[in-house]
């Protein structure tokens, strides 16, 4: 019997782009994927590790896997990602519906680990978090057919004291440029037009194998490519940001005027217990400049409240800043204390509520800020890449270049038929709090 397969993907692109590379080794073998958990014999639980809330819903998926070994076909349940890379021992101690776990540098054995699972040998592989993404790996998007992620570097070195990642990641490796564009050009070969490119740090491109800020020239070689129309930046570090690469996205008209920079915070005394480079004039002088140089571009960041030590002050500030700056997106989290990490350590713990309270607060200062900022698009014709048909409403739904896949708003669309995966011109007449609409133009 071939045992039919569903691989499921928690916490980030980055983990999604392991479970892609997880389904085509599986699918390669000869087994099947499967949607529907319902049918599946063999379950993988890509987890993440990064948050509390990540980890309980990691472990809460796990264990709704596990009924299936009752209610439906489940032979054997393998937990990968980051919740196994850091929590080995733990989880296959307490939670004995585990029959497999392969941790972050080793999910290319997903085949031997299935196997030897199927045996009942419990097996356990996790050892040096470094994968090598370099290598020819078969990988089955699981995106729409227009748009994909493509990862350009795995782990980090800026030891941010409340993150986690470094001991779930390793140390910041680059993957080889030519490694990149045949994977682009592979993907290109499929009918995606529009690539995102993720690392934890993507503006360090290029600093461990080429001796230099290497960013802009891959984002050069990228739009090379036949097929690809849009090429989008995500989780560019603010310390990194260079003028070649300001240049090249204000320059290159398939570069998205689309800027993920997570900030993380505005006040300089919690910058500094962050271990955060620069401070708030750095920052402010930055995103001045990107504004000057790249006309109507989209700048999103991420902030954390309720870090250690942050008081009313500080948060008075925090909100001034964002009022200041006017993000066009903005994500935010509440401080989670990460086991292992400075910050934990710290004196000063803000109480859970106070930081929901702060999160909340943001997210509505936000809403109106993005209401505002929409209302400015309107009378502009933005290429918009249409994703869906609403037949109830008979609107198409796309995005602009100005937003992410999942993350960010849509436009809906009304006019001529439309092609599903196409750019289209559309004219915006309204406005929402984190969407448009628009009409086609002929």
């Amino acid at each position: 019997m071939t045992e039919k397969v569903k691989v499921v993907t928690l916490g980030c692109e980055k983990n999604l782009v392991d479970s892609e590379i997880m389904s085509g080794l599986v699918f390669g073998r000869g087994y099947e994927l499967v949607s529907d958990k319902e049918d599946a014999t063999v379950i993988i639980v890509n987890t993440c590790g990064f948050i509390d809330a990540a980890k309980e819903e990691s472990v809460n998926t796990i264990l709704d896997m596990a009924d299936l070994k009752e209610t439906g076909q489940l032979k054997a349940l393998i937990v990968s990602g980051c919740l196994t890379q850091r929590y080995k021992q733990e989880l296959m101690r307490e939670m004995p519906e585990i029959d497999g776990i392969v941790g972050t540098g080793d999910f290319d054995k997903i085949n031997d680990i299935i196997d030897d699972a199927l045996a009942g040998k419990k097996p356990m592989l996790v050892g040096n978090p470094v994968f090598n993404y370099d290598k020819p790996l078969p990988r089955r998007v699981t995106t729409p057919r227009y748009t994909a992620y493509v990862k350009i570097a795995e782990g980090c070195d800026n030891a941010c004291t409340f993150c986690s990642i470094p001991i779930m990641r390793g140390k910041f490796r680059s993957r080889s440029m030519e490694s990149i564009v045949a994977e682009v050009e592979q993907l290109a070969s499929q009918g995606v037009r529009e690539i995102s490119l993720i690392a934890q740090d993507s503006t360090n491109y290029g600093t461990d194998l080429y001796d230099g800020f290497m960013l802009p020239t891959l984002l050069n070689k990228i739009t090379e490519v036949s097929g690809i129309e849009w090429v989008r930046l995500h989780y560019a570090y603010p310390g990194f940001f260079t003028d070649e690469l300001i240049d090249t996205i204000a320059s290159n008209p398939k570069v998205c005027k689309y800027i993920d920079m997570p900030l993380q915070h505005s006040e300089d005394s919690i910058l500094k217990r962050m271990r955060r480079p620069g401070r708030q004039q750095d920052a402010r002088a930055l995103l001045e400049k990107i504004r000057t140089r790249i006309p109507n571009v989209s700048l999103r960041t991420s902030l954390i409240v309720g870090f250690p030590g942050e008081t009313e002050q500080d948060f008075e500030n925090l909100k001034q800043f964002i009022q200041d700056v006017q993000f066009d997106r903005l994500g935010v989290f509440a401080y989670s204390k990460e086991l292992d990490t400075p910050a934990a350590k710290l004196p000063d713990q803000v109480p859970d509520k106070v930081k929901e309270y702060r999160a909340n607060t943001l997210m509505e200062i936000q809403r109106e800020i993005s209401n505002l900022r929409n209302g400015n698009r309107i009378g502009h014709t933005v290429d918009v890449l249409i994703e869906k048909y609403d037949g109830r409403n008979d609107v198409y739904v796309g995005r602009s270049q100005y937003d992410a896949p999942e993350i960010d708003g849509e436009v809906f669309v009304t006019g001529s038929q439309l092609e599903i995966g196409k750019i289209a011109k559309v004219r915006i007449t309204h406005s929402f709090e984190f969407d448009l609409s628009g009409e086609v133009v002929a």
